[in-house]
């Protein structure tokens, strides 16, 4: 049964785009979580399962998505920690663009569940920069809710009328 679940993990990485629905919406909620992640050194295996749970609660249940964007935040901060042609600013880049291009994911910036992440750490120190890091989601969240307002519903009309 672990091979089937490593093989099916490996399937969903190399064809994640094509396989998962809205691929490029929980990829963006995965940035989010990984920016407050990757900021905290003393982060262990079993706190990415907070990140199932919040996930748990976004897809309604769904376990598949929960876990897809569990293990796609957990790439994501492993690419960080590994300094493998990712790092906070890069994520920070990312997230603003990926905002430009489509402004109504400003709505996932959702600020609660990213508080949740606080828990995990103990260090004052990363407390105050992660602290920080949800501030700036918060105005820039604010800020694209504002500026883009029309464009926003022009948008989520598009993809009514298509459903």
């Amino acid at each position: 049964m672990q091979l089937a679940s490593k093989i099916k993990h490996y399937l969903f990485n190399a064809f994640r785009e094509l396989f998962v629905y809205n691929h490029s919406s929980l990829e963006f909620r995965a940035k989010l979580f990984a920016l407050l992640l990757s900021a905290n050194e003393n982060i262990k295996a079993d706190d990415f399962l907070i990140i199932k749970k919040i996930g748990m609660n976004i897809y309604k249940n769904d376990d598949e998505r929960a876990n897809l964007l569990m293990l796609n935040t957990k790439e994501l901060v492993n690419k960080v920690k590994e300094n493998n042609g990712l790092d906070i600013d890069t994520l920070v880049s990312s997230i603003q663009k990926e905002l430009k291009l489509m402004p109504r994911y400003a709505k996932k910036i959702d600020i609660d569940s990213l508080r949740e992440l606080l828990l995990l750490s103990h260090d004052r120190d990363t407390i105050s920069y992660q602290e920080n890091m949800i501030e700036f989601l918060q105005k820039t969240k604010e800020d694209t809710l504002h500026e883009r307002k029309s464009q926003i519903a022009k948008d989520e009309e598009k993809i009514e009328s298509k459903y």
